[in-house]
């Protein structure tokens, strides 16, 4: 399928979205090339991507938080303001803690939390998922990570992501499954959990009344 998208549907879904004349050629490009070949596809795949990057607008992680904030989403590391007083408003140093000796990343004195934070639409985080993206994609995202900020390469690493981990057969619908379910398992699979589930589902409703 080519052209899953026109510019004019992209902006009916994401009014307020900016570059939509430089995404819909990166999107429509990614999504053909990794088979998001129908409407359900389509509509699952892009309500996901609209979500994690703020519609378009943040490929690149932000990891400029307050100590409360810091507590609040890594509770486990930051169990008590005292121990997230030193990262806060810190985003390099907290980077190369938080990632450190995980995802494929070195110690934090290796610089690999921070060099390979998340980027992208699906925020891709971690040597280690770089190294695979870039191997899925055909580029050296391990030794040019910066490359996931541009608007083709970031719809490229999603698209992949999307396929390699079986989500267009998630979003097909099919007689024998509940469709609702199936997105919040791609959710999942995206996030690791059910964060900001609402939005994604209402972004989900409203690309089923554009993409039909």
């Amino acid at each position: 399928m080519t052209d899953v998208c026109t510019e004019p549907q992209l902006r009916a879904f994401l009014p307020a979205a900016p570059r939509l004349d430089v995404w819909c050629p990166a999107l429509n490009t990614a999504m053909s090339r990794f088979q998001i070949n129908s409407v359900e596809r389509a509509a699952a795949f892009l309500a996901q991507v609209a979500h994690e990057s703020n519609q378009f607008r943040n490929l690149v992680e932000n990891l400029n938080y307050s100590a409360d904030r810091l507590v609040n989403v890594w509770p486990k590391r930051f169990p008590t303001l005292e121990a997230a007083t030193p990262y806060e408003r810190q985003p390099e140093k907290l980077a190369n803690y938080v990632y450190a000796s995980r995802l494929g990343n070195g110690d934090s004195a290796s610089g690999d939390g921070w060099r390979f934070r998340g980027r992208g639409l699906l925020q891709i985080t971690g040597r280690g998922n770089y190294r695979s993206t870039g191997l899925g994609i055909g580029l050296p995202l391990e030794t040019e990570p910066e490359r996931l900020e541009s608007p083709d390469v970031a719809a490229l690493a999603a698209a992949q992501f999307w396929q390699a981990r079986g989500l267009n057969e998630l979003a097909d619908d099919r007689n024998d499954d509940n469709d609702d379910e199936d997105f919040v398992r791609i959710c999942t699979t995206i996030n690791g959990g059910r964060t900001g589930l609402e939005e994604r589902r209402q972004l989900w409703a409203t690309a089923k009344t554009i993409w039909v």
